[in-house]
């Protein structure tokens, strides 16, 4: 997972992370229904949300390993 290198990250998310981009990235579409309580979600959809949402996770994992927790090492 370390050999990633955050330009690829980065690609996919603005790829995969955020298409369709109109007429608003998918992502934020699916995040504005779970916090409005998910009522009407199916399988597809929750799926859909983790698909659109692995590169989001990558790269938080990505600055958590390479930028804080370093930062808590010295």
């Amino acid at each position: 997972m370390d050999e990633i290198d955050l330009r690829m990250i980065i690609v996919m998310c603005l790829t995969l992370g955020l298409a369709p981009f109109f007429p608003e990235p998918h992502i934020y579409g699916k995040i504005k229904w779970i916090l409005g309580g998910a009522h009407g979600m199916g399988a597809m959809d929750w799926f859909d949300f983790i698909m659109h949402g692995a590169p989001w996770a990558l790269l938080l994992r990505w600055i958590f390993v390479h930028k804080i927790k370093p930062a808590f090492s010295k």
